[in-house]
């Protein structure tokens, strides 16, 4: 079972927020709108989709993770690697 898996109505719910984010910035952009009009709603969409991001992150740590480090053995090692190189992902992005 997945982290989210218990909450994933609401995740679906947060996700097509971002979609309708997306939408709207394509509007924009067909109706000529001025450039930096459209960035403060860039600036929007991309906190929307970091947020979400920590949001599975913390969820896969609590769960999967915290699941295998209880199990033990190489397959712990394996989910923090995981982990850890999921958040360098994010970080650099």
């Amino acid at each position: 079972m997945h982290g989210y898996t218990a909450n994933k109505d609401d995740v679906l719910k947060r996700l097509r927020r971002i979609e309708g984010q997306v939408r709207g910035l394509q509007r924009l952009v067909e109706e000529d709108t001025y450039c930096i009009d459209v960035l403060t709603p860039v600036s929007a969409t991309t906190k929307a989709l970091q947020s979400f991001a920590l949001t599975m992150m913390d969820d896969h740590l609590q769960s999967c993770v915290a699941d295998a480090i209880a199990q033990g053995g190489e397959a712990a090692q394996d989910k923090i690697t995981e982990a850890s190189q999921a958040i360098a992902r994010m970080v650099r992005s």
